[in-house]
Formats: structure tokens, sequence, C-alpha cells
């Protein structure tokens, strides 16, 4: 069936900007980290790719990793780009990263300007672009000087290859080295990709000011702590979810019956503020003025069209926030 783009698609959309930098994104973004693999039901992953952007949720977020197996969402999202979403190339932001392993042998992971630039290379060729818009260092590397790490994101973007240089899971002291080289350098370095959620709140300490003081933007992953934060624990964990499926990051172990207590009351004070619960977990992440995105993962357009009508009411006044830091407790 062709599809064609929503005209209506930015009707009741909004935009935060990225850092300092002129690139804004939508509150809530697309990740195509898990159910977009080479498993996955093609045409569900189309229904779910369009229908985000028909919301004006315009950032779709991959690595070179995503699958299983490894590439395989690059390559399903290739597939839908080439036949439904090439018209609108221009009115979308793709990331990718690179860092965890890949292939086999010692080129294949972490950071070296081998690694990357190969990486970048084969990404685009599962994807079908000429370019992403924002290339990530996906962790940090203990062993490559970051020097030759930034100076490969660098060159990917003067390559033409990626518009903006970004990193994921960095630590406030090496975002801002990381920060710093790419200034330098004379780099657009708008992003720190890093997880967050009510339940792991780590970013706090001091990854916060730092991004405000440095107009790096953070870009959340993980904001409803892979469905935990939303209704589909509360009566078991079912066959289907993350929790139920062997060799996905979340466990059965990881819902206990204290943080589902915990969970059930975030519910309630959500409600009061005629919200569902993933509404208010997003609007938790969403408060900090330096967070430009919280990415979300989907099974079915349903969870999409929840999560991106946020966009109504993302405010927290100082009692609600109150509220909600002691019930985490």
């Amino acid at each position: 069936m062709t599809w064609s783009a929503n005209e209506n698609r930015y009707r009741n959309a909004s935009f935060r900007r990225t850092g300092n930098s002129g690139l804004m994104l939508p509150p809530v973004s697309l990740g195509l980290w898990h159910n977009f693999g080479g498993q996955a039901d093609y045409s569900a992953c189309r229904d779910m790719v369009c229908g985000a952007f028909d919301l004006g949720m315009t950032h779709m977020d991959l690595a070179n990793n995503y699958g299983p197996p490894a590439g395989a969402a690059e390559e399903t999202f290739g597939r839908i780009m080439k036949a439904d979403l090439a018209p609108w190339r221009d009115e979308l932001i793709i990331s990718t990263k690179a860092g965890y392993g890949m292939w086999p042998g010692p080129y294949g992971d972490f950071g070296s300007r081998k690694y990357l630039l190969a990486s970048l290379d084969a990404s685009l060729r599962r994807m079908g672009l000429d370019y992403v818009d924002i290339y990530y260092h996906h962790r940090p590397d203990p062993q490559t000087p970051l020097e030759e790490t930034m100076g490969a994101l660098a060159q990917a973007v003067r390559s033409g290859k990626a518009l903006y240089a970004a990193v994921s899971n960095y630590d406030a002291p090496r975002m801002l080295q990381a920060a710093a080289l790419l200034r330098d350098m004379k780099i657009p370095f708008i992003a720190n990709q890093v997880r967050y959620h009510m339940f792991d709140r780590w970013i706090e300490d001091s990854l916060v000011q730092a991004a405000d003081e440095s107009g790096v933007g953070l870009v959340i992953f993980s904001p409803l702590a892979q469905g935990i934060l939303t209704d589909r624990y509360l009566d078991g964990i079912p066959a289907d979810s993350r929790a139920g499926t062997a060799g996905t990051f979340l466990q059965s172990g990881d819902v206990t019956d204290d943080k589902l207590d915990r969970v059930r009351a975030l519910r309630d004070l959500a409600a009061g503020r005629g919200q569902t619960l993933a509404q208010l977990a997003l609007a938790f992440v969403l408060r900090h003025r330096c967070v430009a995105t919280a990415i979300i993962g989907a099974s079915r357009m349903s969870q999409i069209a929840d999560c991106q009508a946020v966009d109504a009411n993302m405010s927290l006044d100082d009692e609600e926030l109150a509220a909600i830091l002691d019930i985490l407790g």
C-alpha cells in the first residue's frame, strides 16, 4: 500500500533546541534498539516508523549493532526509507552510533579511528543514505586516546557523511573533555546520549549541570525503564514483553514488588494530572532544560502515540515534583 506523510504532522508538534546548536528535536524520538531486527515483522516496523513521522516525530535513532543480528535495524530502516520516507529526507533527523562490538578482530569495537570511520560507511550502506544527521561514539574507550576518537568524529563531519558529532554514555568530565577537543577542531558537537529515568537518576549528580554550562544537549534513552514505567508489568510479566523474553537487557528479576508498588503510586499521580504513567515518566525526564529529547522504544503504534501525547503537558510544578520524589524514596 502506498504511503504518504500526513499533511498535518506539525500541527500539534513542538521542538526543543539541542544544546547551543541550531538543531531542534521533538520532545520524544523513536529508537530502533529493539523490535526492528531481522526477526521483526516488517509491516509493523514500517507502520511504527511512518506513523511516528505522521505525528511530527522527526528523529529516528539507530546504532550499528541494533538488531538482532547486529546491523539488522539499520537494514530495516533502510528498506522503509527507500520505500516510503525518501521524499521527506530533509525533514528527518537520523542518528547512528559506533562503539560496541560489531565484527570480529581488533578493528570492530570501541573507539579507534579505523573502527568509527569504517562503521559509518557500513551504516550508510545499510540505510541507503548519503549522510546521517548525528553520528555518536557509543561508549567511552579506556585504551584509545580521546583525541583520536574525537578526530574520527571530526573527519566524519568534514567528509559530509555526518552533520553533527555526539557521544553516548559519557560522564561529565569526559563529556567536557570531548566538547573542548571538538570545539578546538571547530566541529559542531551537540549531544551526549545517556540513560535516565525515575529509577536511575545518576545524571542529576553532575551531568545536568555540566550540560547546561557547556551548551551540550542531553539525549535520553530508556526514559520508561524499558517498560517498567508503563502499565506493562502491573498485572504480571507478559510472555512477549522485554522482561519475559530471554536475551534482553531487562530481566524478570528487575521487576520487583517494591518497584511495582512505586509504579502504581506514580500511575495514580499521573491520573490526577490527566496523563498516563508513561507520559508522566517522560515529563519527569524532559523537565531539565538541557534535555533535548527522550528516545522511546515501541512494539506497537499505540505506544508511540501515547508517548507523543506528552507534548500536551510537559510541565511539573514544585508540589508535583516533590510528590514524585517522595514516592521514589
